[in-house]
């Protein structure tokens, strides 16, 4: 779940030294968009920029890609040092903006910047975006980066070598590069072969930077594109875009005035860095894009037909900032939600519970958590007094005083996200991330019940949380998951590809050899390798049938029994929020698929296909 930022200044760089009193003001900004994003992706980061007007011989496109441990700032202490060296040099030469232009990288009219979330492929600058295809031509020049995975790289490679081209490389990040700058290529030569009879080589090239229809290479190029994305994209004389792939996936949202026109994926990022209001700030449509010309004039165009919207409520639930005024409320909804589920698995009993939430993105549902929980109270007092049923002044004391107990149980030490780290070494990583407050808990007798915001393996579960908390003996411990049964792969930016690996489909694994129905896994297996064979596996999704023998309940109940370990004491129980639930918090947002497995592409329904053929195979290769 990479992020994605965009800075194109409207104005000449002269009008923000004179305003602003530097040169800076675009690489600042796109440093705070950054920092604003972090949470997105903590593997690497990109910066670019092209600079406008830039005499023949002179160099105009920049890029500092890094995997440093605090990669922002080892990239933006680069670009500091070269504004720093400027602050040094004469009145004269501070103000001369040719001469700043040439001599300082990113004094710039057009920035963009990227943050790397990656869980496949290596771990080093190369695969860090932002990526360039170069050309003696400036229109021809094409810088990109993106938050996207596509799941039809085959196809696309195919059609790639049809076009007589040879890519280095078989990764979506490439075909993406390549697919666009071969559409950008020909219309480069279409506008040139309109104008070579009648005009010189020189003023075609204007002609064609003034010409060029960026909606229709866009069109062109992403038409045959299965997946989720949002990425952006500078051509070498100044034209950017941001593009939003048909379903709205992935996000991707913009803010313009007279000075500027910024995008990023997250809406917090641009409120911050630029001090204005939640509704000046814009969502880009699916299937739209926002194209800046070399003018510096923008505009919000189609460039494929619109399918039904399904974006992403992982975005909602984890990775967004909580800081979004409608991801805040929808986060605490979605606590306040599960207050039934959790009232009958304590059995109403809330002397003797202890809740807390699990660091870091699940504060906010655990707030909606408490706040249903007193209401619930609120309710509980209010009944027992209007129907007389408490006389003795001490037991309404005891009523009236009730609160719920609100403990830390959870502290953690690092800040690891331990489902997007390598495989090798989750293990080692989770048993060290999680600690504890002792002596809040009375042994043996209190329920501990904590909320985090969703469940994707159960290894932090089972290797270190459940372990912790046992060492204060309470009789019982609840996890409670703010998001569904996470049941399925993700392949439109969150790099889940592999069955399994999650604790839901480890569960049913498990309840269907208990139950004596382990030969439902063959025949779902002979199911897809038919459909494989004739080029039908993205129809449907066929590992839903193994589901739909279980009811929740029996899946939660056996995860349950999966993360406990043979040495935990207290009796552990599981509670996951319902599909209906997610919807009803979050009602714009209906991507669903890793719960529901209802994919919004053909390319969803391949991926969790070969996802189980995989596991079947004993493979632990990617599914696309």
């Amino acid at each position: 779940m990479c992020g994605i930022a965009l800075v194109r200044l409207r104005k000449p760089l002269e009008y923000y030294i004179e305003k602003y009193g530097t040169p800076a003001y675009g690489a600042r900004k796109m440093y705070l968009l950054m920092h604003k994003q972090h949470n997105r992706g903590q593997n690497g980061v990109g910066v670019a920029c092209t600079k406008l007007d830039m005499p023949a011989g002179q160099q105009y496109m920049y890029r500092y890609r890094s995997v440093k441990e605090q990669p922002i700032e080892d990239i933006f202490g680069k670009i500091n040092e070269k504004f720093r060296a400027l602050n040094k040099k004469s009145s004269k030469k501070r103000k001369d903006i040719a001469w700043i232009k040439e001599n300082v990288p990113f004094a710039a009219e057009v920035l963009m910047g990227h943050l790397r979330y990656g869980t496949h492929g290596g771990n080093s600058k190369y695969n860090c975006h932002p990526f360039l295809r170069q050309n003696n031509w400036r229109s021809r020049n094409l810088t990109l980066a993106g938050n996207f995975n596509l799941t039809n790289v085959d196809e696309l490679f195919n059609k790639l070598i049809e076009l007589g081209q040879h890519p280095k490389e078989k990764v979506d990040t490439v075909l993406v590069m390549e697919k666009i700058g071969h559409f950008l290529d020909e219309a480069n030569q279409e506008i040139f072969d309109k104008y070579k009879e009648n005009h010189s080589n020189a003023d075609i090239t204007r002609l064609i930077e003034e010409e060029l229809d960026i909606r229709r290479v866009l069109e062109r190029s992403c038409r045959d594109f299965d997946g989720g994305y949002a990425m952006t994209g500078i051509i070498g004389h100044g034209t950017s875009f941001v593009a939003r792939d048909p379903h709205g996936i992935r996000p991707a949202y913009f803010y313009a005035d007279d000075e500027v026109v910024v995008a990023a994926s997250e809406k917090p990022a641009i409120k911050t860095a630029f001090n204005v209001d939640y509704d000046q700030i814009q969502e880009i449509p699916p299937a739209h894009a926002l194209i800046v010309n070399k003018k510096g004039d923008y505009k919000v165009e189609q460039f494929l037909e619109p399918k039904e919207q399904t974006s992403c409520t992982f975005e909602r639930i984890y990775f967004s900032r909580g800081s979004d005024p409608d991801i805040y409320t929808e986060r605490k909804r979605l606590g306040k939600l599960l207050v039934p589920q959790v009232l009958k698995a304590i059995d109403y009993d809330l002397e003797n519970t202890v809740f807390s939430f699990i660091p870091n993105t699940a504060e906010t549902s655990f707030l909606g958590l408490m706040q249903g929980i007193d209401e619930h109270l609120v309710d509980y007092r209010k009944k027992m007094i209007l129907e007389g049923k408490v006389t003795d002044p001490a037991e309404l004391d005891k009523i009236l005083s009730m609160r719920p107990r609100v403990e830390k149980l959870a502290i953690k030490d690092a800040k690891l996200r331990t489902f997007i780290a390598d495989d090798a070494h989750r293990d080692d990583l989770v048993a060290h991330v999680y600690d504890t407050t002792y002596e809040v808990v009375k042994k043996g007798v209190d329920t501990l019940v904590l909320i985090d915001d969703s469940i994707v393996r159960g290894t932090t579960l089972e290797k270190s949380i459940l372990r912790i908390l046992d060492k204060l003996s309470p009789k019982k411990i609840i996890i409670v998951s703010s998001a569904p049964q996470i049941r399925f792969p993700d392949c439109y930016g969150i790099d889940m590809s592999k069955m399994g690996a999650f604790v839901a489909f480890r569960a049913v694994s498990a309840l269907l050899k208990e139950t004596g129905q382990e030969n439902l896994m063959d025949e779902v297996l002979e199911k897809i390798n038919y459909k494989i064979f004739n080029k039908e596996e993205g129809e449907a999704n066929f590992v839903n049938e193994l589901y739909a023998n279980f009811t929740d309940e029996q899946i939660s109940t056996k995860i349950a029994e999966i993360v406990k370990s043979h040495d935990i004491k207290a009796e552990v129980e599981v509670i996951y929020q319902t599909v209906e639930n997610l919807h009803e918090a979050c009602p714009k947002h209906d991507g669903d698929w890793y719960f529901t497995g209802n994919y919004p592409t053909k390319g969803g329904n391949r991926v969790v296909n070969r996802a189980f053929v995989n596991y079947m195979k004993g493979s632990l290769a990617r599914a696309y």
